[in-house]
């Protein structure tokens, strides 16, 4: 067993390219006794390397980059990011996650009264700085330059102690089978943490990332409250999304 779990351990971070021991106890499933042995095992193998806190692949990373991840269907991510601020009312306070369609919201909040941002993107807390009137809290953590995110059991922590009456999502990848998926595992726990506060959630996703199921799974789709797209997706989708009760947004 050891031996099939050390393979998959090469296999799963050479998809990834790092990835923390934490995330790694809960995706094997083996304390961090376990995984810290696994890792000595691997080093010796040369194909991985220890840093702060998690373990990189010495091969090349495969997560595709933020900068080329960034410039992919800009118009798209732009009306699903100005759709999903038609959700924001005045006086809320809200999440936005990390990503490349989340990011083009800010604008369409400057207008907004009262409002308090809580975020653990860069990227967001970058393009509050031209509209003072926006409240903009800043989880803080270790920078994960995969995604211009801030990270770590201390973000976690750090969200615990606010009331977020709405969550502004981002994925990789979804599907029926696998629900809402995403590539990095370092943000996978702050996703699935805002999920199980029982926020009310909206998930942003451009036709792209439908059929495409990422690495790990943070929530299944009819935990969603709702789900703004660039167009209307497929038929199944359309079916899945009444019967469970998720409000589908497109333009």
């Amino acid at each position: 067993m050891k031996f099939h779990r050390l393979n998959e351990i090469e296999k799963y971070l050479d998809e990834v390219g790092n990835i923390s021991l934490d995330a790694l106890c809960e995706v094997f499933n083996v304390s961090k006794n376990t995984i810290r042995r696994d890792v000595a095992e691997l080093e010796k193998r040369g194909s991985v390397k220890k840093v702060h806190g998690g373990i990189v692949s010495t091969k090349k990373n495969k997560l595709e980059p933020f900068a080329s991840r960034k410039v992919k269907n800009p118009k798209e991510k732009r009306i699903i990011a100005e759709l999903a601020c038609d959700l924001v009312n005045d006086g809320d306070v809200i999440f936005i996650d990390s990503g490349t369609t989340t990011m083009h919201m800010m604008p369409h909040l400057a207008s907004k009264s009262n409002l308090t941002i809580v975020t653990y993107s860069l990227n967001i807390i970058l393009a509050s700085i031209p509209y003072p009137n926006v409240n903009v809290i800043s989880t803080g953590g270790e920078l994960y330059r995969g995604a211009n995110s801030f990270i770590g059991i201390n973000t976690i922590n750090f969200l615990k102690h606010y009331n977020i009456s709405k969550a502004f999502l981002s994925s990789t990848g979804i599907s029926i089978n696998k629900g809402v998926t995403n590539a990095s595992p370092f943000e996978y726990q702050i996703k699935k943490h805002i999920i199980d506060t029982g926020s009310t959630s909206v998930l942003l996703v451009d036709h792209t990332k439908i059929n495409v199921a990422s690495l790990m799974t943070y929530c299944h789709l009819e935990e969603l409250d709702y789900i703004v797209m660039d167009s209307a997706p497929p038929q199944e989708y359309t079916d899945f999304f009444t019967a469970n009760q998720v409000t589908l947004i497109t333009p």
